[in-house]
């Protein structure tokens, strides 16, 4: 019998040291107890069954990933490898001993790009040195041109982008009032610097407002990597040259550009603009080397495809080709071009042709356009506006199957549809509109 015991039971005092002892041990054999009890609870089925069903998952996604198969389609909000990096999901898969038969599962989408190969083809720009993706994420959306978006909506899409395979993302100062270019900085944060080429623009910074000289675009420049986050920009453009005066463009613009280059700013440097006209006047006078890629839009889609004839022209001057808006500024869809939209009126009334004849055979014409648009291996990307996840899985899709590496579920329908669109378009194939100074078009 301890000393304390003693004196308890003699009647005396417990001293300060003995209580807390006591209070110590008591404690402690209660918290044994309730651990027993804890121990013994039946495991929550519940619990269980997301561990199964995780476990699960994560085993037919690697399933397909082996088997090399791709879906576009997510399976739902519960990501299988949310918790996982992409290096944890690339050993994971590698690790899973599992049949290559087995039929493909739904799965995630996030998943899949994290664990599989990049989907989307790339192409040489040009004489660069570049390797861009054949879809090119184009951020005009970004800036609300069209309407308000959910910035951080938009910066997911930027990374969902990359995770699918897309490395090109153009954008402009003066999409959005430079909204663009700062929502775009928010999602390129995200990405692998030395994985990604951005591409900006000077010279424009509103629908009337043009301003190539070199103080300007110098100033331009340094704004623009600001707001993008970045120490350089692989790709810097003069934007709509043809608002302008040429002369400027050749004997200043360009000359200060190459000198941003030198101080390792930009990368590249390229023109833009609606007119093909302007790229001859531009580029034959110039010193080879000068200007690195050529942006066309509006001349490579279902209702104009008049870039072709340029193309061995760009191609012997080393350029890289860039084709934007192979929707034609929204006159190849459902819902019709906008009102402001310059198209002659002809050519309006035959997109809303060919639009209700796609939709009769049940197929997209926006999605029919962009899987042509992208067939053309003389053309190195197609811009595309995107400002949601969605639509970057729908594009990446499209264009997949454009370039036949996944399979559509509508190709019959869609090949109907097709041929239908073209025969109603062919009347008004190549015509356009006017855009920039009189002597320019």
């Amino acid at each position: 019998m301890f000393p304390w015991e003693r004196r308890q039971l003699q009647g005396g005092d417990l001293r300060w040291w003995e209580k807390l002892y006591w209070g110590v041990f008591v404690v402690g054999i209660a918290l044994i107890l309730f651990n027993r009890i804890e121990w013994e609870k039946e495991p929550d089925p519940k619990v269980e069954e997301r561990k199964v069903a995780l476990e699960t998952a994560r085993q037919e996604t690697a399933r397909m990933v082996l088997a090399g198969k791709s879906i576009l389609v997510p399976w739902g909000t519960d990501d299988p490898f949310a918790d996982m990096s992409p290096q944890e999901i690339e050993e994971f898969c590698s690790q899973c001993e599992v049949s290559r038969s087995v039929a493909q599962p739904p799965c995630s989408t996030t998943a899949m790009a994290a664990a599989a190969a990049p989907k989307l083809p790339r192409r040489r720009l040009g004489d660069t040195g570049l390797e861009v993706s054949v879809l090119g994420f184009g951020a005009s959306p970004l800036g609300g041109v069209f309407h308000d978006i959910d910035e951080g909506e938009g910066v997911a899409a930027v990374k969902e982008a990359f995770d699918l395979g897309i490395n090109l993302f153009d954008t402009s100062p003066f999409y959005g009032a430079t909204k663009s270019e700062a929502v775009l900085g928010r999602g390129l944060a995200q990405l692998p610097r030395d994985q990604i080429v951005v591409a900006t623009k000077v010279g424009r910074s509103g629908p009337t407002d043009f301003d190539f000289s070199a103080a300007r675009i110098t100033a331009s420049v340094h704004e623009s990597l600001a707001r993008l986050g970045l120490e350089y920009v692989d790709l810097i453009q003069c934007h709509d040259i043809e608002f302008t005066h040429l002369d400027q463009i050749v004997n200043e613009t360009l000359p200060a550009l190459a000198e941003l280059k030198k101080q390792g700013l930009v990368r590249h440097v390229g023109i833009t603009g609606l007119p093909l006209k302007i790229f001859r006047c531009v580029l034959d006078r110039v010193p080879p080397g000068l200007v690195d890629t050529a942006l066309s839009y509006c001349h490579y889609s279902l209702n104009d495809t008049s870039l072709e004839g340029l193309l061995p022209y760009l191609q012997g001057k080393g350029l890289g080709v860039i084709n934007a808006s192979p929707l034609s500024m929204g006159l190849l869809t459902h819902q019709g071009p906008p009102e402001w939209h310059p198209a002659p009126e002809p050519l309006q009334r035959a997109a809303a042709e060919a639009a209700q004849a796609a939709a009769a055979h049940g197929a997209d014409l926006p999605k029919l356009a962009l899987m042509e648009a992208v067939k053309n291996t003389a053309i190195a990307s197609t811009l595309v506006g995107i400002c949601t996840r969605q639509q970057v899985r729908d594009n990446v899709s499209a264009v997949l199957q454009g370039l036949g590496l996944e399979a559509s579920p509508l190709a019959e329908a869609e090949a109907a549809a097709l041929a239908d669109v073209k025969r109603i378009l062919e009347p008004v194939q190549g015509m356009t509109w006017s855009s920039g100074l009189p002597e320019n078009n």
